[in-house]
Order: structure tokens, then sequence, then C-alpha cells
């Protein structure tokens, strides 16, 4: 399974909402970067994901998938699971 990385904070709905959906597709294991712990971990987020500076910002292997809209519809759309099965 591919390696996810999340950029969160402690109190954000979408964080938690993006973490329940991807465990209920057997992610077992996130790495979640807390923005609100280290802000110089807010610029690398917005530097990697291309500007945007709103959280969860989730990383598939290489692969940007976006805020927790983007990885709902990318589930919906059937292209989660592939995503995640690479390695």
């Amino acid at each position: 399974m591919a390696k996810v990385v999340m950029y969160c904070t402690a109190v954000c709905p979408y964080c938690v909402a993006a973490e329940r959906l991807l465990k209920s597709r057997g992610v077992a294991e996130i790495e979640k970067i807390r923005v609100d712990l280290d802000p110089s971990r807010m610029d690398e987020m917005i530097e990697r994901s291309g500007g945007r500076r709103t959280v969860p910002q989730v990383f598939i292997g290489d692969t940007h998938v976006g805020g927790f809209d983007d990885t709902s519809a990318l589930d919906a759309a059937g292209e989660l699971l592939p995503l995640l099965a690479r390695d």
C-alpha cells in the first residue's frame, strides 16, 4: 500500500473526516503532520500542494490528492483504491 501523508490540525473536522475515509479504505497508517504545532510545516505544505493553504492536504505516495472534498470525490469516482494500492 502506498504511503499516506496528511497535513492537518487538531481541531479540523475535515481532517477527521479524511482520516476516517482513508481508514475505511484500508489505510492502516497515516503520517500526520500537524501544521498547528509547527508553523514551518505550513510553509512546506503550501509549497508541496501548489499553493493550497487549507487542511487537510492529503498525499498518497508522490501524488497530491488535495483536501477532504478532493479525496472523497476520488473515492466516489473509484480512483482512490487503485491509488492506495500503488507501492
